[in-house]
């Protein structure tokens, strides 16, 4: 339960942060059949799909090295399912980024992956 607390709470500091640098968040933890999206927003004319991820240190290799292949692979999968089914979204170029958290420390990193 406290987990998903500081889950939530880090997602809507990224929230904050990517609308304070101009992207409009049109989707919060999307879920579909194959997975979830953590925020969907609008840069521009440009789908970014953020994928959230808050660590304690970077004893591990920290936030941003937790979005591995098969991370990665999931997102896309869920990407997908949501072009597919809104297809008001469907027409945009799709960026995938990163909000990595640690502490009050935020990296965003712009095309993470494709």
């Amino acid at each position: 339960m406290e987990r998903q607390r500081i889950g939530k709470k880090a997602e809507s500091a990224a929230v904050t942060f990517l609308e304070e640098h101009g992207l409009q968040v049109l989707l919060r933890n999307y879920r579909g059949k194959v997975g979830e999206l953590d925020i969907v927003a609008r840069d521009a004319r440009t789908l970014v799909v953020i994928e959230v991820r808050l660590r304690a240190s970077d004893r591990f290799g920290g936030a941003a090295a937790s979005v591995d292949g098969r991370k990665q692979a999931k997102i896309r999968r869920a990407a997908a399912l949501l072009l597919h089914t809104r297809k008001d979204l469907a027409g945009l170029p799709v960026r995938f980024d990163v909000i990595a958290m640690q502490g009050t420390h935020i990296q965003w990193i712009k095309h993470a992956f494709t």
